[in-house]
């Protein structure tokens, strides 16, 4: 079975094992208090061009999200996202099972518009009955979205701009965060988003980690105590080290940035692939998830071979199927495939639309 599913099916980049490896029998503190995490902390400071950045290594993408909506908001404020935003669709119930309404805006292939969450906050502060709301108070975007499309440097300053005007925080969930700094077509660098956030994450578990995402509040401007906020979501690992080490690994000598471009590469490879088959797709997504329609035949052939998700229905006898590269994914995967869908399209090749 060649896997395409998802990014993390794999285990951690060989870099990151041995660093792994090569630390393993030293002591060191816990919970985070360790030289490998205060040395990863000091590379992401620098590649993010934010020398007093406050950065937290938790163990996973729900927890980190759950926890750092929970650990800035009230207990009656709101989160805003996008309705296919992950806190909305793909975390259960997580974010309210804390207490938070999550406010959903119409998507526009993944992203929010700003005048969208503008015609939102606006009717809002001129609603009478405001107070009976769920108060928003931070607005929440994915970078890539779930549809691996990104945000352009104008649309994230709009967006923040608007956080500023209606007194909004703004939380950037960077789970697959390298595929979008690495995609071809964005104009987004890591020190511009440090810099257009209050608060935002660089994923490891989806880029070449075992596990853990590093949160970073750019400014000094973490919330008091949420060194106890995390552990209160059981979030905090008692050999923080796991974390700390992998991200050492992964910004040393630009590793992270490494992994997400041959992902990026991989997944240009497998779009051309299927465009030669004569195969269309649901969006054009420049980062290493992409978005095949397929007709129900073919799509119950392919999965025989084939790693991947059934995303959504395109229609009565299409299926949009996820098909997504990772630093693992190498060349004869990409050999296979074609050889598959080589073998397959004979009897089951697409009309052309």
């Amino acid at each position: 079975m060649i896997p395409f599913e998802c990014d993390y099916n794999n285990g951690a980049h060989p870099k990151v094992l041995k660093h792994l490896m090569e630390t393993n029998g030293k002591p060191s503190l816990t919970y985070g208090f360790d030289e490998w995490s205060d040395r990863a902390k000091d590379k992401i400071r620098e590649a993010c061009e934010a020398p007093d950045a406050q950065i937290y290594f938790l163990c996973g993408g729900t927890q980190t999200n759950a926890t750092v909506i929970d650990g800035m908001l009230r207990s009656y404020q709101a989160v805003i996202t996008a309705d296919t935003g992950h806190i909305n669709i793909h975390e259960a119930g997580a974010i309210e099972a804390s207490g938070h309404k999550v406010i959903a805006l119409p998507s526009h292939h993944g992203k929010m518009a700003a005048k969208d969450l503008e015609a939102y906050m606006e009717w809002f502060v001129h609603d009478e009955s405001a107070e009976h709301l769920a108060q928003p108070g931070m607005v929440y975007l994915t970078f890539p979205t779930e549809y691996g499309t990104v945000y352009s440097a104008a649309e994230i300053a709009e967006i923040y701009s608007l956080c500023h005007q209606y007194e909004l925080s703004l939380f950037i969930d960077g789970a697959r965060l390298g595929y979008g700094l690495q995609a071809k077509s964005t104009d987004i660098t890591l020190p511009f988003l440090a810099g257009h956030c209050d608060v935002f994450y660089i994923g490891g578990t989806k880029i070449g980690a075992l596990c853990g995402e590093a949160v970073v509040f750019p400014y000094h401007n973490a919330p008091r105590h949420f060194f106890s906020i995390i552990k209160r979501h059981g979030a905090l690992m008692a050999k923080g080290r796991l974390t700390g080490v992998q991200f050492d690994a992964l910004f040393t000598d630009n590793l992270y940035f490494e992994i997400s471009r041959h992902a990026i590469d991989m997944a240009e490879k497998l779009k051309k692939m299927f465009k030669k088959k004569g195969f269309r797709f649901l969006l054009d997504s420049p980062t290493n998830q992409q978005f095949v329609v397929l007709d129900n035949k073919t799509a119950g052939l392919l999965e025989n071979h084939v790693g991947f998700t059934r995303w959504e229905p395109a229609d009565k006898n299409h299926t949009v199927c996820r098909f997504a590269t990772s630093w693992s994914t190498t060349e004869k995967d990409l050999k296979q495939l074609r050889g598959i869908l080589d073998g397959l399209l004979p009897k089951t090749s697409p009309k052309k639309k």
